[in-house]
């Protein structure tokens, strides 16, 4: 096990790589520990919760809503929680979610922690303090800055997971790579078939430490997304607007969105375009979607609703190598003139 802090205005959070579900008590308070999860990890894992009230909401995107932190509140309320109390999500980054925000915002703020059960939660959605849920199908637009006293990263409890959900966490594995570690991108490239099917512990340790890493180090220096976390957010913009629009899950979106981003990046003379090329083959060796069929205007239309715009322009990540990537606030009439002029060439990207 790799224990990884992350430390921030809000309090520290440890990332424990490696840990085990088993060891869970150790993290907890003996009593006072109310969790949060959702009805597919209940039925696959509820046996080994400690003994605690669980809540329990239906997994996917629709529950990542303020109507599940209302009823979450108001089941604490009538379970006695108060505001010594401890609250635990046990799931994906859905659920992380929905338990963060609730934490944050019952009796003003309660201490949480969470278990992170698919890969997508271990490698990015619960590390790093950033709590929200949706508006409208508009991806976090209500939520807070607030550290978990800890994330459990078990990766044995992966093997439950279909491989469409391994997918979805492999997307931002890479985008970890892209910003930080080109070694780590060839690591990925050279192992990708072991790793979507779960045959290599040791890289697959390797690789969830390495983007805990990534996050933690840029989260420890800038918590509140006002300079250098917003490079995180590569392949999110475009990602998100597409995910909105099509209710296709987190991971898929976001690899089209890295796509879109690196196109981006190499129409403005950042990106080789041998570099574009590779980062395209290593998800589509992945079984990652580089395309989408959505009409691009669509797809703008709702990205200029994204929280990352500010007045006429919206803060884009783009790739300079891989391994390197930069933080450009660019105009929303060039994006639109961009979208417009090359149209009919992004749905092959």
């Amino acid at each position: 096990m790799e224990t990884i802090f992350v430390k921030g205005g809000t309090g520290s959070s440890r990332i424990l790589a490696g840990e085990s579900l088993e060891n869970l008590k150790s993290y907890i308070p003996p009593s006072g520990v109310f969790i949060i999860t959702d009805s597919n990890v209940n039925r696959i894992y509820g046996k080994s919760f400690p003994g605690h009230p669980v809540f329990v909401t239906e997994p996917g995107e629709s529950s990542k809503a303020t109507e599940t932190v209302l009823s979450a509140c108001r089941w604490l309320l009538d379970k006695g929680a108060g505001r010594d109390s401890f609250i635990l999500g046990i799931g994906g980054g859905i659920v992380c979610d929905i338990a963060g925000f609730t934490a944050s915002v019952f009796m003003r703020g309660v201490r949480f922690g969470f278990v992170a059960t698919t890969l997508l939660a271990q490698v990015d959605a619960s590390v790093g303090g950033k709590n929200g849920v949706n508006l409208d199908g508009y991806k976090n637009i209500i939520g807070c800055f607030n550290q978990p006293d800890f994330v459990i990263c078990d990766t044995e409890m992966l093997v439950s997971l279909p491989p469409e959900e391994i997918k979805n966490g492999l997307a931002e594995a890479v985008k970890h790579t892209l910003i930080d570690n080109r070694n780590m991108f060839k690591t990925i490239w050279d192992n990708a078939g072991e790793i979507k099917e779960l045959k290599n512990t040791g890289v697959l340790n390797r690789l969830i430490s390495h983007s805990v890493h990534v996050k933690a180090a840029i989260v420890n220096r800038d918590e509140n997304e006002q300079g250098e976390r917003r490079k995180l957010n590569l392949g999110h913009t475009w990602g998100h607007a597409i995910e909105k629009i099509t209710g296709m899950p987190h991971g898929k979106a976001v690899s089209i969105g890295l796509v879109f981003a690196a196109r981006l990046s190499e129409h403005k003379g950042l990106l080789k375009p041998r570099d574009r090329e590779r980062l395209t083959e290593l998800l589509v060796r992945l079984e990652l979607p580089t395309a989408s069929s959505t009409d691009p205007m669509q797809v703008l239309t709702a990205l200029l609703k994204d929280k990352k715009r500010e007045a006429d322009h919206i803060h884009f990540v783009m790739i300079k190598s891989i391994g390197r990537v930069v933080v450009e606030a660019i105009p929303v009439r060039w994006l639109q003139d961009y979208v417009k002029q090359h149209k009919k060439d992004i749905p092959a990207f």
